[in-house]
């Protein structure tokens, strides 16, 4: 389905006055919806689906999804017209998400980037990533910067393939697991830039 001629703000409340960035004309693969609008049970099932496709995947234990659920639930309570979650369907399940949330003014933080296994290779991690760097710049951010573990490179190529440079690398035990962090940035414009 493609990308609808409305607000991408659907579903949100606040007054901060949005535009349709560019990107967001383009048409998303086909067979996927996105929303931007909070369901009951999108929380738990962003949840699970890091929770088992993590474990699935890399091993990561239960404190994974603490991980995720903790930072998650706290956005959805207080996130403002600058903090937006997209969450991608096919049919009625969630395939895929990505979020962007304000640190402050001026630089935003990208979260819970994730697309299920069987709705891979066809364009919509991209297509998430590209809405996601879009809305930063709409709303003014100079900067916007992620966490991730070396193991996910498919992500590391899709962050360095819209301009993130990754700044840090941090070793260490994690969710059940040895891992290496990676810290990737992204300067933008913004305002006052």
């Amino acid at each position: 389905s493609q990308v609808s001629s409305q607000p991408l703000g659907g579903g949100e409340t606040g007054t901060f006055p949005m535009k349709i960035p560019q990107a967001s004309r383009s048409v998303w693969p086909t067979g996927f919806a996105v929303r931007h609008d909070l369901k009951p049970g999108d929380l738990g099932s962003i949840v699970y689906l890091h929770g088992t496709v993590y474990a699935r995947e890399y091993g990561f234990d239960p404190t994974f999804e603490a991980y995720v659920a903790g930072p998650l639930s706290e956005f959805v309570r207080s996130r403002t017209d600058r903090d937006r979650l997209w969450i991608a369907e096919r049919g009625d399940r969630i395939v895929g998400c990505i979020a962007i949330v304000g640190t402050s003014e001026k630089e935003a933080q990208l979260r819970w980037f994730l697309v299920d296994p069987s709705a891979r290779g066809l364009g919509l991690g991209k297509r998430l990533l590209d809405e996601a760097v879009a809305f930063c710049k709409l709303c003014g951010y100079k900067s916007v910067f992620l966490w991730t573990v070396s193991a996910l490179r498919t992500a590391a190529q899709l962050y360095r393939s819209v301009g993130f440079e990754k700044v840090e690398e941090k070793p260490g035990k994690q969710w059940g697991v040895d891992v290496v962090e990676e810290r990737y940035v992204l300067h933008l414009g913004g305002r006052g830039a």
